[in-house]
């Protein structure tokens, strides 16, 4: 399978990290939403992942919970989702990415939110609770619709579960930097380094770092040793402060920029 998301990444390779940000479905919106994520992606994001609102997002700390929680009460569903999917789709050849937990993709019904997905010009969809050994009946679903499956592994991952993880992922293995939820931090974790050389070790797929990535120093130092670099909570909460789509702009251009700088160091 060799999609977008892929194309992205062999079209990079040898040079610099992806940028890959997240927006929250619908949120603040559907029309801001909407303008929030064509910001990103005119400001130099390289793909994006839309969330879809979820009442029990177990992995995502307090700014991206209050994030789905606020888009919930405004009315946001998986139907609306999927239509914004397709209003980016139209402006954009760049990969534009689902994550979902698997409670609404379950209820929808795994062929039905597959094929309306790849419908709406989807190119992958992330799953942070459904685990590798489940993941067969989606898979299966998602195969079929020429959507590229994304996989997490963490820093206590082992070699051998780093290896199956590996087997199941067609677009890029999701690292995990940290142990917690999602969110904002001040340093990278050091046990980061050491666990993205396991990765390397024992899988083949590109790898993206995220969880606790917010600013251009951290963009530079993950994206060193990374295919792509993932940015989720800084956006929302830019947004959640208030600053709207300028201000999700300013933040991408400059983490945009410090991986350029860091690809030209690399091939200088």
């Amino acid at each position: 399978m060799s999609g977008r998301i892929t194309t992205m990444f062999n079209r990079l390779e040898g040079g610099r990290a992806a940028l890959i940000t997240y927006a929250t479905g619908l949120f603040p919106g559907r029309k801001e939403s909407a303008r929030l994520i064509k910001a990103m992606l005119d400001s130099g994001s390289d793909a994006v992942e839309i969330g879809l609102p979820f009442s029990d997002p177990v992995i995502d700390g307090p700014v991206i919970q209050e994030s789905s929680r606020l888009a919930l009460e405004n009315g946001a569903t998986p139907g609306g989702v999927l239509e914004l999917v397709s209003e980016i789709r139209k402006e954009t050849e760049k990969p534009v990415m689902i994550m979902s937990y698997y409670n609404p993709i379950l209820k929808y019904g795994l062929s039905c939110f597959a094929r309306d997905a790849a419908g709406a010009g989807a190119d992958g969809i992330i799953i942070p609770d459904l685990p590798v050994e489940e993941m067969g009946p989606w898979k299966e679903e998602s195969d079929r619709e020429g959507l590229e499956t994304v996989c997490f592994c963490s820093v206590t991952t082992t070699d051998e579960r780093i290896s199956l993880v590996s087997s199941m992922t067609t677009g890029f293995m999701y690292c995990i930097s940290l142990l917690g939820t999602t969110g904002i931090r001040d340093t990278v974790n050091p046990e980061l380094f050491p666990f993205i050389e396991r990765v390397r070790r024992n899988s083949e797929c590109p790898v993206a770092v995220g969880i606790g990535i917010s600013n251009p120093r951290q963009c530079t130092e993950v994206g060193k040793v990374s295919d792509g670099v993932i940015v989720g909570s800084a956006l929302v909460k830019t947004v959640i402060d208030g600053k709207g789509v300028d201000g999700v702009g300013r933040l991408v251009r400059s983490l945009a920029e410090s991986l350029r700088e860091n690809g030209e160091t690399h091939n200088s």
